[in-house]
């Protein structure tokens, strides 16, 4: 009923699960934990054909997992995997068998809970990872062919030591030999990157070693306050200070590229600083590679300029959208501009021509999402919800960056 995390297999633990065990197998550094399989998902919910009801669920699945009592026998192996980990701090993220496949990254589709403690919130944060698989977020944003092909989708459950991090990002392995590997950092914890609430640092490091750096105003950092998360703001001075140094980002580049030889091809990789240790949370396939650009087009005149986060280019009426309150507004061809996304913005990515964000980089949510959905992204433009009027007919390129109003 328990599994733990260095025996993890993908077939039995989730998309999430597996590749973290086989990088502990080769002796990587992952912080260690246990998986609660697919399985005791299954027996949990006990579908046993049961057809799924007009929502695109099965009818009380969600009730049920909210409701029921976890098993005995669950309980009793919870309480010594828990314990065996120490008083500490733990993550409890999910490990779907659709989750970090080839075809999809399904990036922040589903929960995860940080700063947990003691077996009761172990439990009560289970639960909610087992919930957000019949979320209307997943449900809405699952495409054709999510699951692993044998029916319903199942969800594992990952409870790993929480690592306390004083730098966090996340990095893309080389896709081959002469490719470079692209590293984007920022202060405290890793949500500030992967939901792209932060503006990072990016590292562009080529074979030979020469990096090419973009330092970023990074103005909010993520961190662990007790029992939950907290946002505070970057003291001035270390705001555009950089968050590698040469060293550490060779370091980087080296876990890179071990990640990649054991799972046998190019990697999403969210990475961890704290204490001067580099420590491995997740490693997917890439889906979709971001632009090769790193800004605007020389004797470009675009009035506003960011980071290139997914090829091509659209034209269209700007649609700004600052929160969940304005999403009636977006129209198919739309171009959404907003300060960021996160999972619940999904189903606008995929009727607008093109996303705009005010913070954020190429490895964040809304560049992840609008590459599978090939459609023109351009991250971290500043202040660009205030400085664009809704309606305006805006053109964007997101091989360079650039946003240009028409006929202006």
């Amino acid at each position: 009923m328990i599994v733990p995390l260095v025996r993890a297999a993908a077939d039995t633990s989730g998309g999430k699960a597996g590749p973290l065990g086989a990088l502990l197998r080769a002796g990587l550094p992952v912080p260690d934990g246990f998986v609660v399989p697919l399985e005791a998902y299954r027996r949990a919910v006990v579908l046993r054909g049961r057809a799924p009801g007009p929502s695109g669920r099965s009818d009380g699945v969600r009730d049920r997992l909210e409701s029921r009592a976890l098993s005995a026998e669950l309980l009793a192996a919870l309480g010594p995997a828990v314990d065996g980990l120490g008083d500490v701090p733990l993550a409890v993220r999910s490990s779907a068998d659709d989750e970090d496949t080839g075809q999809t990254s399904a990036a922040g589709r589903y929960e995860s809970v940080l700063a947990v403690r003691g077996v009761a919130e172990v439990v009560k944060a289970l639960r909610a990872c087992w919930v957000s698989l019949h979320s209307s977020r997943p449900i809405g944003n699952r495409g054709p062919g999510a699951g692993s092909g044998h029916g319903d989708p199942a969800m594992a459950v990952i409870v790993q030591r929480l690592v306390d991090a004083e730098i966090a990002g996340v990095m893309f392995t080389p896709a081959s030999e002469d490719d470079d590997t692209t590293i984007e950092a920022s202060w405290g914890l890793g949500p500030s990157v992967v939901g792209g609430t932060v503006t990072p640092d990016s590292y562009r490091v080529a074979t030979d070693g020469s990096i090419v750096r973009t330092i970023a105003d990074k103005r909010t950092r993520i961190d662990r306050a007790g029992d939950r998360l907290r946002t505070s703001a970057v003291p001035t001075p270390d705001r555009s200070r950089p968050t590698l140094d040469n060293a550490t980002t060779a370091r980087l580049v080296q876990l890179g590229r071990q990640v990649a030889a054991v799972l046998g091809g190019p990697r999403d990789v969210e990475w961890a600083i704290a204490g001067g240790r580099i420590w491995a949370l997740q490693a997917r396939p890439i889906t979709a590679r971001p632009p090769g650009s790193t800004g605007a087009a020389l004797g470009t005149s675009a009035a506003l300029a960011g980071t290139p986060g997914s090829s091509g280019n659209a034209t269209g009426p700007a649609r700004i959208v600052r929160g969940p309150r304005d999403f009636a507004l977006v129209r198919p061809g739309d171009i959404l501009v907003c300060p960021f996304t996160d999972p619940a913005w999904t189903p606008l990515l995929r009727i607008a021509a093109g996303v705009v964000t005010q913070t954020g980089g190429i490895l964040s949510h809304a560049a992840i999402v609008a590459r599978e959905l090939r459609i023109p992204a351009v991250l971290g433009v500043p202040d660009v919800t205030e400085k664009l009027r809704d309606g305006v007919t805006i053109a964007i390129d997101g091989d360079f960056g650039t946003v240009t109003t028409v006929g202006w």
